[in-house]
């Protein structure tokens, strides 16, 4: 396509809402992630999380249509996107005036590990959506990923600041990704087909239940971590 091309400016149009719809998901995947960081590490996770999202996409955009068709490997992705959405509601480690608790990663390279798995998993369908509005053009798959820079970055500093004013956020944000999932385990190659003959209810449903069971495992390991770091600490006050 031509820049003169009015087609050209509607795949432009089409794959900048496609990148803001879709970046939100990896802003709080980076957001959630990096909380735990020192403050001094925070824009380090962030910008480095941010890269590791991008590289991914890039390598991905290569072999989307591909990698769509294989059965099973949505369903992989989703069961994994349900533990990461656990992980990341588990209370933070380390604290001189509490209890250690096991929790999220707490270091630079732990947190950007878990980013950039986080990260491969949910890109599938983002790369999918830039792969198609772009229409084989290989300068608009670029101006998609690049565009998609500023959004992630930009919107996981923000969530970061909403987290620590309204810290409910991290519980909206950990079901959010066990909607995704839920989206990922319907839309797999082996399970697309049966799903799309049900009730609307079915497909719902499945979203719902994962952000439900994300939430709910979440916090019931929180509290029994929480608990057992407690008894360890009592014994210990009492040798």
């Amino acid at each position: 396509m031509e820049v003169t091309d009015p087609q050209f400016w509607i795949a432009v149009l089409q794959i900048v809402a496609i990148d803001i719809a879709l970046g939100a998901d990896n802003a709080v995947v980076i957001a959630l992630a990096c909380r735990h960081l020192p403050e001094h590490k925070r824009n380090q996770g962030i910008f480095w999380g941010a890269a590791g999202a991008i590289g991914i996409r890039v390598l991905l955009v290569f072999f989307a249509l591909q990698l769509l068709t294989l059965p099973y490997l949505k369903i992989a992705g989703g069961v994994l996107l349900l533990w990461i959405g656990v992980k990341l509601l588990l209370p933070e480690p380390a604290s001189e005036s509490g209890p250690i608790v096991k929790g999220g990663a707490t270091t630079l390279p732990g947190v950007i590990k878990t980013i950039i798995i986080a990260d491969t998993v949910m890109s599938l369908d983002n790369v999918m959506g830039i792969a198609g509005a772009a229409r084989d053009s290989l300068a608009l798959v670029i101006f998609g990923l690049l565009f998609s820079v500023p959004i992630i970055v930009w919107g996981s500093k923000l969530v970061m600041k909403w987290i620590e004013r309204f810290p409910v956020i991290i519980i909206i944000g950990a079901g959010f990704l066990g909607w995704v999932a839920g989206g990922l385990l319907i839309g797999d190659a082996v399970s697309q087909e049966w799903f799309d003959t049900q009730s609307a209810i079915q497909q719902w449903g499945v979203p719902i239940t994962c952000s439900l069971l994300v939430i709910g495992t979440g916090k019931w390991l929180a509290v029994r971590t929480q608990k057992k770091a407690r008894a360890s600490m009592d014994l210990l006050e009492k040798d």
